[in-house]
């Protein structure tokens, strides 16, 4: 499906002189990226001082290079400062272009001022890479679609639902329903609906502060359906658990749930593991940090590959998106 054939017509293919590297916290999807890309990822090292300061160093040339740089930004920040210092280092070094491939954008949640005296950390770190020089951003399934804005280079935004609905078509659960788990992940959620003919409902949250949820209630109806919530990420896994025991007390005949970004913070594994979710459908844009039946991971390193090559030589991007 992501092999890299060109469509056919007569046209001139750029040569691109592309490199790239892996950051330490994606290494192991970084090295997937590049075998679907088909060639070796490039060398460097990443020096560190006894005080734990970092200096990377390219380990061969890439001068005039279109250098992509693959780096996850989930916590700790030494991600975000490392992949900065890669991005330094490489316009430093004279690389023609500067693509930063990010497939977990960190902070996205904190994409706007919901209460006085907060950051807004997507927009801080949207300006912290442009200054170290980035020429371009691949990412995938940012929190909220806004985002893309905070930038003034280009950056695009895959989607993950290119493995999840025919991964989900082939469970061929019927009746199927698709759940939002709140109003911001409405449209994903109908996309989704849209593409696997489901009926489409939504969890109504309201939030205390963040990883707390005051209360929830169902809009639609779930009764005597196969449940599958969307959602672009899972953290501690507390909302997660929640909805699909409301769920399930509607009538859902059983609950999954398919998200993008692994995060599963603290009592995240334990928390999935004792509750009545059937399966959780992630990807490989973060590392698990440890192996669970409940949990099915889909690799994405194949659209990312593709959708790099697609950059490199001057073909559409969007083609790789549902419509």
């Amino acid at each position: 499906m992501w092999g890299f054939e060109s469509s056919p017509g007569n046209r001139v293919e750029p040569s691109p002189f592309v490199k790239l590297f892996a950051g330490s916290a994606s290494r192991a999807f970084a090295e997937q990226v590049a075998h679907h890309y088909g060639q070796p990822l490039g060398k460097l090292t990443l020096h560190r001082f006894s005080d734990g300061e970092m200096m990377p160093k390219y380990e061969e040339s890439i001068r005039g290079a279109h250098v992509c740089l693959i780096q996850s930004t989930a916590a700790p920040a030494e991600n975000l400062l490392e992949l900065l210092l890669l991005i330094d280092a490489a316009r430093r070094a004279s690389a023609e272009t500067i693509t930063a491939v990010i497939p977990y954008y960190g902070y996205a949640r904190q994409d706007r001022k919901e209460e006085g005296r907060v950051s807004i950390g997507a927009k801080l770190v949207a300006n912290l890479l442009q200054a170290a020089g980035a020429s371009r951003i691949v990412t995938m399934d940012l929190h909220a679609g806004q985002i893309q804005g905070f930038f003034d280079i280009p950056l695009d935004n895959l989607e993950a639902s290119v493995v999840h609905i025919p991964y989900i078509q082939s469970l061929r659960l019927e009746p199927l329903v698709i759940v939002s788990p709140d109003a911001g992940g409405t449209a994903r959620a109908r996309k989704y609906a849209r593409h696997l003919h489901a009926d489409l409902a939504l969890v109504d949250k309201y939030r205390t502060q963040a990883n707390q949820v005051h209360s929830m209630r169902l809009i639609g109806e779930v009764r005597d359906k196969h449940v599958i919530i969307v959602d672009d990420l899972v953290d501690t896994a507390g909302t997660l658990v929640r909805a699909a025991q409301l769920l399930l007390e509607e009538g859902a005949l059983s609950v999954r749930a398919c998200v993008t970004h692994p995060v599963l913070s603290g009592p995240a594994y334990e928390r999935i593991a004792q509750s009545p979710i059937a399966e959780l459908i992630v990807t490989d844009t973060l590392p698990l940090r440890q192996a669970m039946p409940k949990i099915t991971v889909l690799s994405v390193a194949p659209i990312f590959a593709q959708a790099l090559h697609n950059i490199h030589h001057h073909e559409s991007v969007s083609a790789l998106f549902y419509t």
